[in-house]
């Protein structure tokens, strides 16, 4: 029975649904920021992490990058994986951040005035779905990993 669970986990269905649903969630969050880059602006002033002369550049290279590297994962390109779990790092590391100094502001995960994120506990839901994003990651990886194994284990096996 264990050995059928993994098998079904480690299905080429679960990982496209995988890559799919990470892929969904940047272009929304991404494309949410763009339509607003002002008011995306004053939610990354509001963190008080980058200078003022910074702040407008971010708050448009920042969406753009979660766009580039969700498209880059529909089309399975080289490299947009990790953007997207650099892109996480930064994410959870910020929320982090704002957690521990208490900070009562929006988080700006999917544009400014985000439902989801209306005062203090919003912060907290977002770094626990960003840490469920990453675990979404870290399989995309272990999926790619053990793919890899098996394939060089098929070549060692045929010579």
């Amino acid at each position: 029975m264990q050995v059928k669970v993994f098998g079904t986990l480690m299905s080429v269905w679960i990982y496209r649904l995988m890559h799919w649903a990470l892929a969904t969630l940047f272009i929304w969050a991404g494309g949410m920021k763009l339509a607003d880059l002002q008011a995306f602006g004053v939610i990354i002033r509001d963190f008080g992490i980058v200078p003022e002369w910074g702040v407008m550049p971010i708050a448009v290279v920042l969406p753009v990058l979660e766009v580039i590297a969700a498209i880059g994962l529909i089309f399975n390109i080289r490299g947009s994986l990790a953007v997207v779990t650099g892109l996480l790092t930064l994410f959870i590391v910020i929320l982090g951040y704002g957690v521990w100094l208490g900070l009562d502001i929006d988080c700006g995960c999917f544009g400014p005035e985000d439902p989801e994120s209306r005062a203090y506990s919003g912060l907290h839901s977002a770094l626990y779905r960003d840490l469920v994003m990453m675990a979404a990651v870290f399989f995309l990886y272990f999926w790619r990993f053990r793919q890899t194994v098996h394939a060089q284990a098929e070549v060692i096996r045929e010579d």
